[in-house]
């Protein structure tokens, strides 16, 4: 996802418009606290795909119905919409029903295959890749560069040196760098560098 991070196109025109897509997700359940509701309620469509599998890796027992798969079917429905009169047929006290509301269209893909195989894996992988190579292409920015994560490597070469440094380098970065380098210093001279 890094890749389509850029805030000029080929040709060197600075663009006008959002690049470089996010992607990030959590399995089963593990992100419901995290960020069902923002993607479910909140303010920013966020474009959703659903990744299952009819057979576990790791079965977890011969329930019929598991809680998981129950979770991965309604996430779909879960994005549609229900308006504020359907939450009051539902009995919903006034002062509520503007909280239960969902406006709907919030874009939804269900990839369901039937057990996660190498195969499988490199298919996901391949489809997320030429995703982001459509996107650069639609939006005429290189997607192959990596000037930033080049500038970051430079700075490194710099950096790396003061901070092993025996004797107290002098800093010439901007004032949260040096501050930081100083604080990373002085950790490790009182043996803790975990910030503890």
């Amino acid at each position: 996802m890094e890749s389509n991070g850029k805030h000029v196109t080929l040709d060197g025109t600075t663009v006008d418009y959002d690049t470089g897509a996010l992607y990030w997700g959590e399995p089963g359940t593990n992100g419901q606290h995290s960020f069902y509701q923002m993607i479910h309620q909140g303010t920013t469509v966020i474009p959703v795909d659903l990744i299952g599998f009819a057979k576990s890796l790791n079965p977890l027992g011969e329930a019929p119905r598991h809680p998981f798969v129950e979770r991965f079917r309604a996430g779909p429905s879960a994005r549609l919409r229900k308006t504020a009169d359907e939450v009051r047929a539902e009995g919903t006290a006034e002062h509520v029903v503007a909280h239960r509301v969902m406006e709907g269209n919030r874009p939804t893909s269900v990839l369901l295959a039937e057990i996660l195989t190498p195969r499988i894996l490199g298919s996901l992988i391949a489809l997320y890749e030429h995703s982001v190579f459509t996107q650069g292409t639609i939006w005429g920015i290189d997607s192959f560069d990596q000037w930033g994560v080049e500038l970051g490597k430079v700075l490194a070469v710099v950096i790396i040196p003061e901070l092993e440094s025996e004797t107290d380098p002098t800093l010439a970065h901007d004032s949260s760098t040096n501050e930081l380098i100083t604080l990373y210093r002085r950790l490790k001279r009182n043996g803790d560098t975990h910030g503890n």
